[in-house]
């Protein structure tokens, strides 16, 4: 009699991770909404663009709005705007917020697993997948928001938020690095996007958690908190980019905002893939849990914030809302200065140095019973500077609406043939004035002048 011997079992080998990333990939683009929001963000930004760009009204209240007409540049920065406050966020929850509960409502967990045979492996797949869609959107909103304004008002000088003017090769450059600064805090929201995705299974709300966190961060930037808490916010870098029109930039908080968006796109996706490989796949009506979401998801992150809120505290300058007299004094004469040569240049006057007008501001807010620090719209100042060639000490009034986050509004309150009215008469005709209405940003880090 003889006897066989059954040949060895061989283990089933999991899916490469390659093979799976290119999968969700192609799962990921074949759905009607990607495909929608894919084109959308190639073409949106353009017409939006060109469409505001031949209207008379400009969106003053958006920072380099009101320069849309002047350089297509501009264009590209109101896009900026828009996509950092709404477009990202929501575009962070329609991708990374649905790439796993996705799964839980159509059941298809086991046949994926049986698939690829790692849960490991899935999740570095659908998180790959879910960032190359991101970023191809990113790429689609900053190409066609470039694009439009450049079609719409050509490559033209650029002013900066100190009134310097920045050529078209440097606006060039800082456009496209001001976009590229929003990649950190949109794969912090992304990293959310997962956790939400991973902890709440088929329920709606893993969905909307990206943007009901922009949304609640949108609201916290427009309270008067201290400094180090806005900069310990991962939302903090969306507004940071204005910081790179100023010369010198305004570094400090723009390299903490990065730095804080990549520390919560770290722990938000360390937590998720944790949750990820502890879940039970064989509930098919999986739904989340409330308490895990809390435990695992929300106290951790508020941890981190904390941590930041330390940090920054201990290793800058930060002190209070960062907005304080003397420093609002010195930006406003700064830019004052730069665009008192630009007047110059368009009445076809004799050119003059900023060191020649020796410009200064003297500030007030809300009167004497009011503190002359934080935010609002009650500032007041006064700006003086040396005609060239005389003796005589020029001086002009404006009303100043400071946000919490440093950015500010100068509105020209005369006189009248300087700064108190919106257009100047030159030798070509009626021309825009530069020192009627002007927008301008207070670094948040730098130190008191006075100290």
């Amino acid at each position: 009699m003889t006897t066989t011997e059954a040949p060895p079992e061989v283990a089933a080998r999991p899916t490469p991770v390659m093979r799976g990333y290119r999968f969700e990939l192609v799962k990921l683009v074949s759905q009607w909404r990607i495909r929608v929001l894919l084109v959308a963000c190639w073409i949106a930004p353009a017409a939006f663009v060109a469409l505001v760009s031949l209207q008379s009204q400009l969106p003053t209240d958006t920072v380099f709005g009101r320069s849309m007409h002047a350089t297509g540049w501009a264009g590209s920065l109101v896009v900026l705007v828009f996509s950092c406050t709404w477009a990202l966020p929501l575009l962070t929850s329609l991708v990374a917020g649905d790439v796993f509960a996705a799964e839980d409502r159509l059941g298809t967990w086991r046949h994926l697993l049986v698939a690829v045979r790692s849960p490991r492996r899935i999740f570095v797949a659908k998180g790959l997948a879910s960032l190359t869609v991101l970023l191809l959107l990113l790429a689609g909103l900053t190409v066609s928001g470039i694009a439009g304004g450049l079609a719409a008002a050509g490559n033209r000088p650029l002013v900066g938020l100190d009134g310097h003017l920045l050529t078209p090769g440097d606006a060039a450059g800082t456009v496209l690095l001001a976009w590229a600064c929003v990649v950190a805090p949109t794969l912090a929201f992304a990293a959310v996007g997962l956790l939400g995705s991973v902890a709440l299974g088929r329920s709606p709300m893993g969905l909307l958690v990206p943007a009901l966190l922009a949304f609640a961060l949108q609201l916290a930037q427009l309270l008067p908190l201290p400094v180090a808490v806005q900069l310990a916010l991962p939302s903090h870098a969306f507004i940071a980019w204005r910081g790179l029109f100023t010369s010198p930039a305004q570094t400090g908080p723009l390299l903490i905002g990065l730095v804080v968006s990549l520390a919560w796109a770290v722990v938000a996706t360390a937590l998720a893939y944790r949750l990820f490989l502890r879940r039970d796949f064989t509930d098919l009506a999986y739904e989340g849990s409330g308490r895990r979401v809390l435990v695992a998801g929300a106290l951790p992150l508020a941890g981190l914030v904390a941590l930041t809120f330390v940090v920054v505290i201990g290793a800058t300058p930060a002190k209070g809302s960062g907005i304080e007299q003397a420093k609002v004094q010195n930006s406003l004469a700064t830019a004052y200065a730069h665009l008192y040569r630009q007047q110059t240049r368009e009445l076809h006057r004799p050119d003059v140095t900023e060191a020649r007008l020796r410009a200064t501001a003297s500030c007030d807010k809300g009167g004497s019973r009011v503190a002359d620090h934080g935010p609002g719209n009650d500032w007041r100042c006064v700006v003086y500077w040396h005609l060239p060639g005389t003796s005589a000490v020029g001086n002009a009034i404006y009303q100043l609406d400071v946000t919490a986050d440093g950015r500010y509004v100068a509105d020209g309150d005369g006189p009248k043939e300087v700064n108190g009215y919106f257009q100047v008469h030159t030798s070509m005709g009626d021309a825009p004035n530069p020192l009627w209405q002007f927008d301008g940003n207070v670094d948040l880090l730098a130190r008191n002048p006075k100290e």
